[in-house]
């Protein structure tokens, strides 16, 4: 299952909450090509389908197929060679 850092919960409750968000929002990743390319939006609530990633009130909701291509990564926050700031996948350390 997706794990996400403790700066990525951070960043994910900071733009789910802010403005006129619903309560219950969460940053929605979907994919329409297998997971070539990755979509975050700022949702509602998840889709029917979607897998549902909670970690100290941040909420992370996942269409099928990017629930399938982020299960063995890690969501963490970082900063470009331009120094614009953004969320980066890692993979799991497989050996614990």
């Amino acid at each position: 299952m997706l794990m996400l850092t403790p700066t990525a919960i951070e960043a994910v409750r900071t733009i789910t909450s802010a403005g006129d968000a619903p309560t219950d929002a969460g940053l929605r990743i979907s994919t329409t090509d297998g997971a070539e390319t990755l979509q975050m939006a700022i949702t509602a609530g998840p889709d029917e389908q979607d897998q549902v990633v909670t970690a100290q009130g941040a909420r992370v909701f996942l269409d099928e197929q990017a629930a399938a291509f982020l299960d063995d990564k890690i969501l963490d926050t970082g900063q470009d060679s331009d120094g614009q700031g953004g969320f980066v996948l890692t993979q799991q350390d497989q050996s614990r």
